[in-house]
């Protein structure tokens, strides 16, 4: 599964973390609770960074949830982990291609469970 290599990827680099969860469609930002970047599709939470760049935390599969807190530097997310998600906390848990498709079916999942009357208005 995923390939731990420090060089690959950087949490702390919160624009270019931004730049790629603002390229989905109608993905929105916001800061909520003083110091968390929200990322949201039609009202709804996917991702959520702190604004000083040291973690992210995101919605995953139940599966892949089991597996990625086995990994050193990933763990449950406060409060959300009964939903399946995890938080990242040290840079090079996995590789950048792997967060963005995390981050990716994030997304998905969540546009997904959307009302059908939000949905239509973004699609």
């Amino acid at each position: 599964m995923p390939v731990r290599n420090p060089a690959l990827f950087n949490p702390m680099n919160l624009e270019q973390l931004r730049k790629f969860v603002l390229s989905l469609p109608h993905a929105t930002e916001n800061v909520q609770w003083g110091n968390d970047l929200c990322f949201k599709i039609g009202g709804k939470m996917f991702a959520v960074a702190d604004l000083d760049g040291n973690k992210v935390s995101f919605k995953c599969t139940p599966d892949e949830f089991q597996e990625l807190i086995l990994i050193n530097g990933i763990e449950p997310a406060q409060y959300v982990a009964r939903y399946h998600w995890i938080t990242i906390h040290r840079s090079g848990a996995l590789r950048t291609s792997e967060v963005q498709r995390l981050i990716r079916d994030s997304y998905r999942m969540v546009l997904d469970k959307l009302p059908r009357k939000i949905k239509n208005k973004l699609l």
